[in-house]
């Protein structure tokens, strides 16, 4: 209810059509609202680790000041990133995302390194912790307003598909946990004399450290550059295919620049028939179609291929059937016959598409389809260029 208050208060078109620049108006919105919120809870408990004097609370309270530079940094992560592309910069600023991500993550590793040290420090060193119920019920009252940010970030971080705002709701969500092993800290440190506040402040520092390491990976890993998602190969796949002219596509290359920002590069088989206007044409038309339904900056490489020779047609039926018997993720194409003489094949030519981490090598390939080739006719050559697979 109350999230819904807040994005249709300030972005109404979220539930509408979620375009680039809603979508950075919601990131920025969720993360001030973070920031409010952490700032708050950050307050809160600082007054109550002063009085209590616990170092699993203090441990809590920083924790929710890091939370709150983390949104600082989201923010102007999505700030950035909204800024049109320049001279320096010209395939845009979307990255400003994910490198928002690495500093909110750096941040977090220091954070948690920090209060590991002094946790440890106060388990062989334990202070007196004094503290009323009103203490404990105030303090447990700050995992309310924890628990509704986790929904609130995991709904507006699925909305916008954003690993900032998850990664947010997540921390959120080890928050909530964090503060309700210090309560029972304080809680215990009542009825014993066992380091408790010093052992609880351990338990919430590695859960602030193991919360830095994944964001920490994540970001890193789109910074170095994830392959895209399936969902997003199969549509620029069916799209291309539904372009006149274009009889297969092979060799997808999709680089991220931001969310829903993709330069791609790909192959598209024509037929070598027509002329070299009319293949331009083919490509052009297709490249502008896959730009208004798919919003991605493509630039197509055309592949000829002969529509109308029966030679090439019944071998490469042959050659498809054969790679598909021994895996149906190898792709065939670029597929010639140069040694087609008065009927007769001495030598078959393509290009095999392999994905990445294929359990057989190329050899073993190789191997398989000359042994299947001997069958339909001996002697004849098999010249294979393999390629590794970008989606």
């Amino acid at each position: 209810m109350l999230t819904a208050f807040i994005l249709k208060l300030f972005v109404p078109e979220a539930y509408q059509k979620m375009t680039r620049e809603v979508r950075i108006r919601c990131g920025i919105v969720s993360g001030i609202t973070g920031i409010v919120c952490n700032l708050l809870l950050a307050a809160v408990k600082i007054i109550l680790a002063v009085i209590s004097g616990s170092i699993s609370a203090a441990a809590d309270a920083v924790n929710n000041l890091s939370d709150m530079a983390s949104g600082i940094i989201a923010v102007a992560g999505f700030k950035f990133s909204s800024h049109p592309p320049d001279a320096e910069h010209p395939f845009g600023h979307g990255r400003t995302e994910y490198v928002a991500g690495l500093v909110v993550a750096t941040l977090i590793l220091g954070l948690g390194i920090t209060f590991l040290k002094d946790s440890v420090v106060a388990i062989f060193k334990p202070s007196k912790i004094g503290f009323s119920n009103m203490v404990i019920i105030i303090f447990a009252s700050t995992i309310v307003v924890k628990c509704w940010l986790f929904f609130f970030y995991r709904k507006v971080g699925k909305m916008i598909n954003s690993d900032v705002i998850r990664a947010a709701a997540y921390d959120s969500l080890s928050d909530c946990l964090g503060t309700t092993i210090a309560i029972g800290a304080m809680i215990a440190s009542r009825y014993t004399t066992f380091p408790v506040d010093g052992c609880a402040g351990v338990i919430i520092a590695g859960m602030i450290l193991w919360a830095g390491i994944s964001v920490l990976r994540d970001t890193t890993s789109k910074l170095l550059g994830e392959p895209p998602s399936s969902e997003t190969v199969a549509r620029l796949r069916q799209t291309l295919l539904e372009c006149p002219g274009i009889d297969g596509v092979h060799d997808i290359m999709i680089h991220n620049y931001g969310e829903n920002t993709y330069y791609v590069t790909a192959h598209a088989e024509i037929s070598c028939e027509g002329s070299r206007f009319s293949a331009h044409d083919i490509l052009e038309n297709a490249e502008v179609t896959v730009g208004k339904k798919l919003s991605v900056h493509l630039l197509l490489h055309g592949d000829p291929y002969s529509k109308d020779n029966p030679e090439v047609i019944y071998w490469r039926s042959r050659l498809e059937n054969a790679v598909s018997e021994i895996d149906s993720e190898l792709k065939l194409y670029d597929f010639r016959l140069p040694g087609c003489v008065d009927g007769k094949v001495k030598k078959i030519s393509f290009h095999l598409l392999v994905p990445h981490r294929h359990l057989m090598s190329e050899s073993e390939i190789r191997e398989k389809l000359q042994q299947r080739v001997e069958n339909f006719q001996s002697g004849i050559e098999l010249e294979i260029t393999f390629l590794k697979s970008f989606v």
